[in-house]
């Protein structure tokens, strides 16, 4: 959880700390902090396009800068959790505008530094009311907030969609799911890019990268059951949620076990029937459907001995 508006700033930071927390920014994304597996993710961009990595970079520069004028500690900056939402507000951005138009330049900038206040309220929110003995994280709901109120408000800015293959092949569908379920987790359609991604989660820790594919795999085989649109199910967009689901669940807010592992199996079932709906809602979807799920499981795991937080 992001520690923007703690009492002080703490120790000053050295530009290599900046450096570090700015590609650790990176791979927060999915909840790692490790700088190997952020630059396996930033290959991911670049192979999907230049641009969109630069946007991702200066994105998770606004949103570090943003957290530490509103006196983010020092290892929560190095350590990525103040860019990560920032990061995802550029790659964002590069989805609703593309990278060939100037003003997609500022709009991550200003949007990573908004990223800083919305996290402090969805903190606040988290820790300054009842809610508090749930331990409940912010995750990336703030750059869910901050990039809705950049997509309804640069419509004159958008980029039509580019036209994807029709697939009507399920094998080929599941088959090429499997990558693109982790690629649209940062809004890339491309199984290359989605290698990389899971290479840098098993770079992260085995269970890691495990879990991730886990997620992947059953948000598929759930996009499949309930009859999701076999190109959309192929492109990633039924089950990207999914793949933070499992991996929030069984080794991140919770300490690793078996009990953990069936949460986050049942979790990532419920995810998709969240993505469903919020297709179904025609509303941006974002990572939301992994974000609910996960806060309503993390309540549900508060009430079960075996499920104990790290």
């Amino acid at each position: 959880m992001s520690t923007a508006g703690a009492a002080t700033p703490g120790p000053a930071i050295s530009g290599t700390e900046w450096l570090r927390g700015w590609g650790q920014g990176l791979s927060q994304i999915f909840f790692q902090s490790n700088i190997y597996t952020a630059l396996l993710f930033l290959a991911a961009f670049a192979v999907a396009d230049w641009r969109m990595a630069v946007l991702v970079l200066i994105g998770c520069a606004g949103n570090m800068v943003g957290g530490r004028l509103l006196k983010a500690d020092s290892p929560s900056v190095v350590s990525g959790m103040e860019g990560f939402c920032g990061a995802l507000v550029g790659a964002a951005t590069f989805s609703i505008m593309g990278g060939t138009q100037w003003a997609a330049y500022p709009i991550p900038l200003v949007g990573g530094i908004l990223c800083a206040p919305v996290t402090w309220l969805v903190v606040a929110l988290f820790t300054k009311t009842p809610l508090r003995v749930f331990s409940l994280p912010s995750t990336t709901a703030p750059f869910c907030i901050v990039a809705t109120a950049i997509l309804v408000s640069t419509e004159a800015l958008h980029l039509p969609s580019a036209p994807s293959a029709t697939i009507d092949s399920e094998p080929l569908a599941f088959a090429r799911s499997l990558l693109t379920n982790v690629s649209e987790v940062v809004l890339i359609n491309n199984v290359w890019s989605g290698a990389l991604i899971l290479l840098g989660l098993f770079v992260a820790g085995w269970k890691v990268g495990l879990a991730g594919l886990l997620g992947s795999v059953v948000g598929s085989l759930c996009a499949l059951a309930m009859g999701e649109a076999l190109t959309e199910t192929a492109n990633g967009l039924a089950g990207y949620s999914g793949v933070l689901t499992a991996i929030a669940l069984a080794v991140v807010f919770l300490r690793s076990s078996a009990v953990s592992w069936v949460l986050a199996v049942i979790g990532t079932v419920v995810t998709a029937v969240v993505t469903v709906i919020m297709h179904d809602l025609n509303a941006p979807t974002y990572t939301w459907p992994y974000i609910l799920t996960t806060w309503v499981f993390l309540v549900i795991a508060h009430y079960i001995p075996a499920a104990k937080r790290p």
